[in-house]
């Protein structure tokens, strides 16, 4: 079956860094887009950024582009989430997700068929 597992969250102070890695099994890793979802207290589930499976090509939310970067390694089967000058906003549970499809469809929001979520990993970022 489809596993998710993440990694790498942690606390954190403003302007700080953080690397999330998330390790896919039980599918074929490098035919699928892979994404990230955060959800904060009270509020909805949102998505962060997604990397395709065939070009590479990446996409970021507003509030994170220019501070995040996804990336992969196939042959580890693992994104990762690159996060720099965090910001206190930038708190929240960060979620892994399988794409359903080669092409990114994560940006849509959460509702979608993905084929797997990982168990999520907690950022906090504060003084």
């Amino acid at each position: 079956q489809v596993q998710l597992v993440e990694s790498g969250g942690g606390l954190v102070q403003p302007g700080g860094s953080l690397r999330l890695s998330c390790t896919g099994s039980g599918f074929t890793f490098d035919y699928y887009s892979m994404g990230w979802f955060r959800q904060a207290p009270g509020k909805e589930r949102v998505a962060v950024s997604c990397i395709s499976s065939g070009d590479g090509s990446t996409t970021y939310s507003d509030s994170v582009k220019g501070r995040f970067t996804i990336s992969r390694d196939n042959a580890k089967s693992t994104v990762y989430l690159q996060m720099n000058n965090l910001k206190p906003e930038d708190t929240a549970v960060y979620y892994c997700v399988t794409d359903w499809a080669s092409t990114c469809t994560v940006m849509n929001g959460p509702t979608g068929p993905y084929v797997g979520w990982g168990q999520g990993t907690q950022v906090t970022v504060s003084s």
